[in-house]
């Protein structure tokens, strides 16, 4: 039998509808789907009942499989044979540990594909009514992540970014959210700055908390908001106030 073929797909931002379509035609494909926490489950049901279906979610401080297994359950399903679809929650090349997963495979020689997916960086903000860029008030956009592993070797340098561009998007931030804003103002932000927290981002159950630096974390605290979580932080958060579409933000 010959090697099969590991599709390391994104599932996008929680909304369904929001699967591109060749995810959703590969997901009808597949011999086994690996998939992750956030990934909506009625993106399952798309597959066939024969298709294995195989839980590795991970939260913080939680992890269903280690890093290894997984890789491990990838290799053995294509030396199987068969279609492999690694569903990942977002896009899989961002905070996602696609990249090391990818490694893996190449290193084995197992065919592959990235079939990118509707990020929560793009989407959360964009269904709370918040560009992250607009010819007034911002020409460019960070993203980082406010949970890293212990091993990372490239720890996120707030200082640095809290003047490296106009808008910030944190992701998986929210636990961490009193030091990174102390990081980020003691990098020169004001305490005014805008900030707002998009929770579960796209679906019926999302929630949008508009704030500043200097009230945010406490806000959230009170109001009781838990990842997932995007946080936008700069001067277009102040459009959340005005182009929300999609549910009307907490003040």
């Amino acid at each position: 039998m010959g090697c099969g073929k590991v599709f390391l797909v994104g599932a996008g931002p929680g909304d369904p509808k929001l699967l591109t379509l060749k995810a959703f035609e590969l997901l009808k494909t597949a011999d086994v789907i690996i998939y992750d926490r956030l990934v909506n489950k009625a993106l399952l049901k798309l597959a066939s009942e024969k298709t294995e279906k195989i839980y590795v979610g991970k939260a913080r401080g939680k992890h269903s499989l280690p890093q290894e297994k997984i890789n491990e359950l990838m290799v053995k399903a294509a030396f199987e044979g068969k279609t492999v679809i690694r569903l990942k929650g977002g896009d899989p090349f961002l905070f996602g540990r696609g990249g090391e997963e990818a490694e893996t495979l190449a290193e084995k020689g197992i065919p592959f594909e990235v079939v990118p997916g509707v990020s929560s960086v793009l989407a959360a903000p964009a269904y709370a009514g918040i560009p992250l860029t607009h010819r007034v008030y911002s020409s460019s956009v960070a993203i980082a992540t406010g949970s890293q592993a212990e091993d990372a070797g490239k720890p996120v340098k707030w200082d640095k970014l809290a003047s490296a561009a106009d808008t910030l998007v944190i992701l998986m931030g929210l636990k961490s959210l009193r030091d990174i804003v102390e990081n980020l103002v003691k990098g020169g932000l004001s305490p005014e700055t805008p900030a707002a927290i998009i929770e579960w981002g796209t679906l019926k159950k999302q929630r949008v908390l508009l704030g500043k630096l200097s009230n945010i974390a406490e806000e959230a605290r009170s109001k009781k908001f838990r990842p997932p979580a995007v946080i936008v932080v700069g001067e277009v958060v102040t459009l959340g106030r005005k182009l929300s579409w999609f549910k009307k933000p907490q003040r």
